[in-house]
């Protein structure tokens, strides 16, 4: 596994680390964390931040999804609208049912061709085979999943049973209030494939699970983020 270099850098890695982690962990902008690092008396500009977001992210999202363990079996898959200048475009995206994001993919289309580009995205990029698909009643999904000869373990249009999928569009929905938007689709594409590794390692359902228990999931992914980050 490759280390992340910070070689030619003005700034140490620590404080590099320090940035992207807010700015995909959290709802923050770039000039958000920009005065996160000015209050502690670092004076560095939002443009700086915002390199480092693009250059660091994608390779400590890598790291992060070659360390998760294997997710659960039964998926949900569903699609959501998201606004790239001025238009409408579709957010393509499959959750387990503990919510953990298994994939996603910016789409122009809703139709079955959408559909079986993240099917195949997505049984290529998962170590377990589903034991079910829970979808809603977009017809597309069935016609995909035909296609592939998985429609046995297809779960159609139980809309309470894919509240998962339909709950977990809800941190991007913030963080697109937050940006304003989208810039293009090949940064929408790259920026929530980052943020969704990030989400994973620190989504722990805090709900569910004892205060204890809380600590340890948090020790767990500030250490996983660590090694992450090289």
């Amino acid at each position: 596994m490759t280390r992340i270099s910070y070689k030619r850098r003005r700034f140490p890695p620590a404080v590099i680390q320090y940035a992207v982690w807010p700015y995909f962990r959290f709802t923050h902008s770039l000039r958000d964390v920009e005065e996160m690092l000015a209050q502690r008396g670092i004076d560095v500009s939002y443009e700086t931040i915002r390199t480092w977001t693009l250059k660091f992210g994608p390779k400590i999202a890598a790291d992060l999804r070659r360390r998760k363990l294997a997710p659960s079996p039964r998926w949900h898959l569903d699609e959501m609208v998201c606004r790239i200048g001025g238009e409408g475009v579709f957010l393509w995206r499959a959750v387990d049912d503990e919510g953990e994001v298994l994939d996603l993919v910016v789409q122009n289309r809703r139709d079955t061709r959408a559909a079986l580009k993240l099917l195949n995205q997505l049984l290529c990029s998962q170590p377990i085979e589903p034991e079910s698909i829970v979808t809603d009643g977009l017809a597309s999904y069935g016609s995909a999943l035909r296609v592939l000869g998985r429609e046995a373990i297809h779960r159609p249009g139980r809309l309470r049973e894919n509240n998962c999928a339909e709950n977990s569009h809800l941190p991007i929905q913030r963080r697109e209030r937050k940006m304003l938007g989208f810039k293009s689709q090949s940064s929408a594409q790259r920026f929530l494939t980052t943020h969704a590794a990030v989400y994973n390692a620190f989504d722990f359902q805090r709900h569910t699970i004892s205060r204890p228990t809380l600590r340890i999931f948090r020790a767990r992914a500030d250490s996983a983020w660590t090694r992450a980050v090289g």
